[in-house]
């Protein structure tokens, strides 16, 4: 029988239905565990003024054509500072009390449906991130699609002060009320503006009801979510659940200048007595490049760990997302990309152009069903790591990916050898990865023909959402963009 896309897209939502839930009674959902105690700030907006749009890198397609709509607010309040009772130790079980206190103003953005009944009760609050000087939301751009056809709100938090005076600088009419004491006030801010979200939701959601509260945020912004689950979060308890992308082995100082500088452990690992779930997601570089696998960990009933093949810290997507209106021309853009892939200004080589937003979507999904019914995300084999050597190194297949992790089709249907290591360059480029595309050559002896090719896809499609780590809608993208491809024609 000739499979048609059409036929292999059913048969990847026929397997995704055969996935089991297992179901953990010990783990309480989110409305059984919120018990917050972070100070409610005072909410104004929305803003409006100045150059007419909020000031951040995000999505830049018209929000309308997806049924969401964008609004801006600013926070005011007092935020706390903390400092250690006793030694901040590697298990991350950190004990802290608030020390100075400090007035701020900031900001959030706030991307939610339009229509109520679109709204599946769930508000996921990013603390934007500022490694390159302003506020960027990579984790909007990586997850938006999984996150608007799901119904989710979205919340960026300016926490940082970097991007609070980016931000004002850029637009000083829109923003010359925000004034920002220090990133040793940026746990509190975030505690304040996840507790905004719930108390203030009239305002905030434009009178939506949130059931869930759930914190995520990438590189910089994940380096202080560790310092956040281990110190904040047992005081505050605001967030139902983490999302932490691209950590590395150590967290954000508790306290820095112009307070008095408080550094975490050389290795630093998520406290495993945490009443909210938490999945850490991994790149390849987050490995060896940024040293967390010192920081490596099982799993336990309130934490997951994904490290994802043949990705990289930053990738080819952080270009693509923000034009991604879920209609699948970026899903081929995306695939077309592992044989001619983009060069990144000052880079010496072609950066990564793994799939690792089809990942963080399902992390996205994966999380909130933890956090609301209690049924764990998949478990993940880790990638294989040969540390017999001086310096650990990753354990290659046949075509010069790594073996383990999370499987895609871009690694087990390869196109190209994928990695996360051996990008120079200025700058940040040792954090996009490479992408080397196969020859002509090789491809035609692996792909034959294209009905070959797509058939080795969708299969391996099928088998990334029957164990969970691809949602069916993204399946059905990936499947239509082989069967457009030219691969083996």
């Amino acid at each position: 029988m000739k499979l048609t896309w059409r036929r292999l897209v059913r048969r990847c939502l026929a397997l995704a239905a055969t996935v089991p839930l297992l179901l953990l009674a010990a783990t309480p959902t989110a409305a059984a565990t919120h018990a917050a105690a972070a100070a409610p700030p005072t909410v104004t907006g929305p803003v409006t003024g100045g150059n007419g749009s909020p000031v951040f890198y995000g999505t830049t397609f018209d929000l309308s054509t997806v049924g969401y709509r964008q609004s801006e607010y600013f926070l005011t309040g007092t935020a706390a500072s903390y400092a250690p009772t006793a030694p901040l130790t590697p298990d991350g079980r950190w004990q802290v009390t608030p020390a100075s206190t400090a007035p701020y103003t900031t900001r959030i953005v706030v991307n939610r449906p339009a229509d109520p009944a679109r709204f599946n009760g769930t508000v996921v609050v990013e603390w934007l991130n500022v490694s390159s000087g302003v506020d960027a939301s990579p984790e909007w751009v990586y997850t938006h699609n999984e996150l608007i056809r799901e119904g989710f709100a979205w919340v960026g938090v300016s926490a940082q002060s970097v991007g609070a005076n980016a931000t004002r600088a850029a637009d000083p009419v829109r923003y010359a009320a925000l004034s920002h004491p220090g990133d040793s006030y940026s746990y509190d801010i975030y505690s304040q503006a996840g507790q905004a979200v719930r108390d203030s939701a009239a305002t905030v959601l434009d009178g939506l009801r949130p059931r869930t509260v759930l914190a995520n945020g990438e590189s910089q912004s994940a380096f202080r979510l560790t310092t956040y689950i281990n110190a904040i979060h047992p005081l505050a308890s605001v967030y139902d659940g983490f999302l932490v992308h691209s950590r590395r082995d150590i967290g954000a100082p508790l306290s820095q200048a112009p307070q008095g500088d408080i550094p975490t452990p050389a290795v630093v690992r998520l406290r495993t007595d945490l009443d909210a779930p938490v999945l850490v997601v991994q790149a390849e570089n987050d490995l060896l490049a940024l040293g967390s696998l010192a920081a490596r960990q099982d799993d336990t009933p309130r934490l997951r760990l994904w490290e994802v093949a043949g990705t990289a810290h930053a990738d080819a997507y952080l270009a693509i997302g923000p034009r991604d209106d879920g209609s699948g021309a970026a899903g081929l853009e995306n695939l077309n990309a592992l044989l001619t892939p983009p060069t990144r200004p000052g880079c010496a080589s072609p950066i990564n152009t793994g799939q690792a937003h089809y990942v963080l979507d399902t992390a996205q999904y994966a999380l909130n069903r933890w956090a609301t019914t209690g049924v764990p995300p998949a478990r993940a084999p880790r990638l294989q790591v040969d540390t017999s050597g001086s310096v650990p190194a990753f354990v290659l297949d046949a075509h010069g990916n790594v073996s383990g992790g999370v499987r895609t089709p871009a690694v087990d249907v390869p196109l190209a050898t994928l990695s996360g290591l051996g990008q120079s360059g200025q700058s940040f480029c040792f954090l996009f990865g490479t992408t080397v595309p196969f020859s002509t050559e090789k491809l035609t002896a692996l792909y034959p023909t294209h009905a070959a090719f797509v058939a080795k896809w969708a299969a391996s499609t099928a088998k990334g959402v029957a164990s969970g780590f691809i949602r069916p809608a993204d399946a059905a993208e990936l499947v239509r963009t082989a069967t457009s491809s030219g691969v083996g024609r």
